[in-house]
């Protein structure tokens, strides 16, 4: 099955198969649909299957369909932040859409004490 099968945007597409992916896995499968319909969903998957994917796709399709539509991704850590940062600005490379990250604390000091 292809990512042409979704109704994604053809700019997300195109965004994802510049990145060298042709194929959804099987979180995408199942979470594409769901998300693109507008229900939550929690999902559990190995790394490397494809989860920031699986989330970050049909956002960025409903992003671009609904002007005031907007989204906020929590991460537990600045190195998962940073990663779901530069997904969403590959998958979304072919939009007008921005991203961007927020950390709440200002150094390693202070994240080792916490």
């Amino acid at each position: 099955m292809s990512f042409n099968n979704f109704e994604l945007s053809p700019e997300v597409v195109r965004g994802t198969q510049a990145m060298g992916f042709t194929e959804p896995t099987p979180i995408q499968l199942r979470a594409f649909p769901i998300i693109l319909s507008g229900k939550d969903l929690i999902g559990t998957a190995q790394t490397g299957t494809g989860k920031t994917a699986a989330f970050a796709l049909p956002i960025l399709t409903l992003l671009a369909k609904h002007g005031a539509f907007r989204c906020l991704v929590l991460e537990p850590t600045r190195e998962l932040a940073a990663q779901v940062e530069t997904a969403f600005r590959d998958y979304g490379r072919f939009t007008d859409l921005r991203a961007t990250s927020f950390t709440a604390a200002s150094g390693t000091e202070n994240s080792a004490k916490t």
